[in-house]
This record gives structure tokens, sequence and C-alpha cells, in this order.
């Protein structure tokens, strides 16, 4: 979800400033939340800013560019192993483990698909 935009912002807190506005008032009249606002207009008091802050960026994460590359290199090694026998392979070559999401995480942005056998045609 994309921050609110610095015009909106301004015409958020120029509108609380208005005589009487009610902060409840402005959030519906500019289709916000009044938790937005309540936040807006404390973080203008504490920083005089009303720009949004930067985004952080999310959690840090768990396989380095490296490891990424090595377990790449085992799928095309072992393309018929599970999920947990990736996760068991990465243990031993590691020495520590991560959750099957993080497996498959780097297996699906490098567009690698889980297909442990070959479709069988006729019986």
């Amino acid at each position: 979800m994309q921050p609110y935009s610095l015009d909106l912002r301004t015409r958020v807190a120029a509108a609380c400033r208005e005589p009487k506005a009610r902060q409840t008032q402005v959030a519906q009249r500019f289709g916000v939340s009044r938790s937005f606002v309540r936040d807006l207009l404390r973080r203008e008091r504490e920083t005089g800013l009303l720009a949004p802050k930067p985004a952080s960026g999310g959690p840090a994460r768990l396989l380095s560019a490296d490891d990424q590359a090595w377990l790449v290199a085992y799928v095309g090694q072992h393309a018929d192993a599970t999920l947990s026998e990736l996760g068991a392979a990465w243990q031993a070559h590691s020495g520590r483990s991560v959750c099957q999401t993080c497996i498959w995480d780097v297996l699906n942005e490098h567009a690698l698909r889980r297909k442990k056998k070959s479709a069988r045609h006729g019986t």
C-alpha cells in the first residue's frame, strides 16, 4: 500500500486547523481514517513534517545472495528434491536451518517449480 500523497496530507492538516474542526469530521471529509488524522497531526507537532516516513524495507533476508545461489545450484542438481529434503540439505551445508517457506520463496523468485515426477502418458 502506498502512503497518502503530500498534497492530501497538507489539505488534511489545513482542514484540522480550521476553527471548530473535529478530527472525525475531517477524516470523513477526505475519506481517511481518524487514526491517520491523529497520527498526521502528532507527526507534524513533533517533527514539523507532513511527509510520510521512509519505507523501512521490511525484515532482513535469511538467505544472502550467495546462499540463494547455492540453493538454486543444488536444485539444478537435485531437481526432484522436496522442500523438506532441500531444508535438510541446506542445514547440512550451512549448519543452520531455515523454514520451508523461506526455501519456497527463493525457488519462487527464481521460477523453479517443484514437480517431483514428470507427467505420465497412458496407463
